[in-house]
């Protein structure tokens, strides 16, 4: 087991030494990041000395390391549109962008795992089939029209949830604040609910395919017959002993989730007005705010390769029959 943490801390830290690097390099892609730095009007002694201030006419090499000391520190430097610290943008936007993603995940892995079950255990038959072309139809539409149809039908025509804003959860529970927490639950939900469709649907269908096809393979396995010729009644053996097993590939696929989802709210948290990261992210792209880019690159894979260590850990806790080397 140690020796396995090891490995897979070793790993995971060479993933984001390549990400930081990915994203270092791309500063310098364009050009020379000084003119990033100065106005328009600048003459080239202004920009020769703000060149020297900032160290662009050092070697990369330097520069590379500048940069990752920086990074070990949480400095990304500031924003060049609000002249904030980068990392103070991210981590104030970034609750919001977290009940955004929990609330997604839940309602996808909630409901594929019935879904997939259900069409698993009625193959063939047409309850079957519409799971089939639901999938099939939430992996293909894309999550911007998906949002804005949400917003045209649910927000404006039948005015059933609101179509943008957010209600704080996460603010006001790290701030130990737990009667407001509970105040806000249900408001929160309700704007919650449009934005994390819009997010969750993708997954939900990958998901509950996946979910299927396990459960098909599962099914047909020496003790499940075993099971079910000793009298077991097939909810149990569905239960105790197909779904554990069934569920193994879809904890890969979790450790994927978070990234995927995470990527996924740069688009709707701009459709829904979301206050997240992503929409932070989306406008510093338009804006050439490099550093609040680079920031919440580098936070986001962080988490990621986190949450893929932690699914790691979580297999032998699954199947017995995997083990840590």
């Amino acid at each position: 087991m140690g020796i396995y943490l090891t490995r897979r801390l070793l790993q995971s830290l060479l993933v984001v030494f390549g990400v930081t690097l990915v994203t270092f390099l791309t500063l310098h892609l364009a050009g020379d990041p000084t003119y990033l730095y100065v106005s328009d009007r600048a003459s080239d002694e202004e920009i020769a000395e703000i060149r020297t201030r900032l160290g662009f006419d050092r070697p990369l090499t330097e520069q590379y390391i500048q940069f990752m000391t920086n990074v070990a520190r949480g400095d990304f430097g500031n924003s060049l549109v609000s002249r904030t610290p980068a990392m103070d943008l991210i981590l104030e936007r970034l609750p919001a962008t977290l009940e955004l993603t929990i609330f997604a995940m839940v309602f996808a892995l909630s409901l594929s795992i019935p879904i997939g079950i259900i069409s698993a255990t009625r193959r063939g038959t047409v309850t079957d089939g519409g799971v089939m072309l639901f999938a099939i139809f939430g992996q293909s539409v894309p999550s911007f029209w998906l949002g804005i149809m949400l917003i045209l039908i649910v927000g404006l025509q039948w005015r059933i949830l609101p179509i943008s804003g957010h209600v704080p959860l996460l603010d006001p529970l790290l701030a130990g604040d737990l009667s407001t927490f509970v105040n806000n639950i249900p408001e929160a939900i309700r704007h919650l609910i449009m934005p994390g469709i819009t997010i969750g649907v993708f997954s939900l269908s990958r998901n509950a395919r996946l979910v299927r096809s396990a459960m098909l393979e599962v099914q047909s396995q020496d003790y499940i017959r075993t099971a079910r010729a000793k009298g077991l009644r097939d909810r149990l053996v569905i239960t105790r002993h197909a779904l554990r097993n069934a569920l193994l590939p879809l904890v890969t696929i979790i450790g994927l989730e978070l990234g995927f989802l995470l990527s996924g709210v740069v688009v709707v948290e701009t459709v829904f007005s979301w206050p997240g990261v992503g929409r932070l992210v989306f406008n510093s792209i338009n804006q050439r705010d490099i550093p609040v880019v680079q920031a919440a690159v580098i936070v986001f894979s962080f988490m990621f390769v986190a949450s893929n260590l932690i699914v790691d850990l979580l297999y032998t806790r699954l199947d017995p029959r995997v083990r840590l080397h």
